[in-house]
């Protein structure tokens, strides 16, 4: 659930204390939204996020490369945050907030045209307007509403419906969680003994969003490598 005062939800670990595991994690609407997300987010938004040293792989070095390459390289009116810092489109509440400290005020930035009549709008700036052939550079301030707290289950927008609880595995596959389906659970990871199960109930914030999403690229224990440390996310 999230406070005023901090962009969280919680979610609930079943785990295994003798194997030392997540099987698996109760999960509202706000949790799957934010996994669900994690999907929609451009390749160079995740290396920002991540910091392109700690990426696994080459996409760091390529990063690196637009950053440090001079604008004469570039096309004419290309902005190298379009590669660097891309727009991620995220439905429904600010669940991205669970990634970065921004409070979303800076999310979206538009240019005007202010050389001609038809007042042309991009979100790039510096491009020509096709119109007058002047620079599209004067800002316009987008006033963006501020919720206090990530969506709840009651309310509207994400990706899946609040009515329901989900069901998170331990390689973050989601599913509508039931009692069947629990039980399906327990016997697919063969546990015999009730007593060696234990409930947790952890937090979701910024820090563990970050090593959600590098865990989720590296390993299929996400849940157990972020909540229970049994490696490094």
């Amino acid at each position: 659930m999230a406070t005023s005062n901090t962009t969280s939800v919680s979610l609930k670990l079943l785990l295994d204390t003798k194997g030392r595991k997540v099987l698996f994690a109760e999960a509202s609407k706000d949790v799957v939204d934010f996994l669900f997300t994690l999907l929609s987010l451009p390749v160079g938004t995740v290396i920002s996020l991540l910091s392109k040293d700690g990426m696994v792989g080459s996409l760091g070095k390529l990063y690196e490369s637009v950053e440090n390459l001079d604008d004469t390289y570039l096309q004419p009116n290309l902005d190298k945050d379009i590669l660097l810092e891309p727009k991620a489109t995220v439905a429904g509440a600010n669940i991205l907030q669970l990634l970065t400290d921004s409070d979303g005020s800076d999310a979206k930035q538009f240019y005007m045209c202010t050389g001609c009549s038809t007042r042309r709008i991009s979100d790039v700036p510096g491009i020509v307007c096709p119109s007058c052939r002047h620079a599209i550079s004067t800002q316009v301030i987008y006033v963006c509403p501020q919720p206090t707290t990530v969506a709840t289950s009651s309310s509207k927008g994400g990706y899946v419906k609040g009515v329901v609880t989900y069901m998170v595995m331990d390689n973050l596959e989601v599913k509508p969680m039931s009692t069947i389906s629990s039980i399906a659970v327990l016997n697919q990871f063969n546990v015999k003994e009730v007593g060696a199960l234990e409930e947790k109930v952890v937090h979701l914030g910024m820090q563990e969003g970050l090593k959600l999403l590098k865990a989720s690229l590296v390993t299929s224990t996400v849940l157990t490598n972020v909540f229970l440390g049994n490696k490094k996310a």
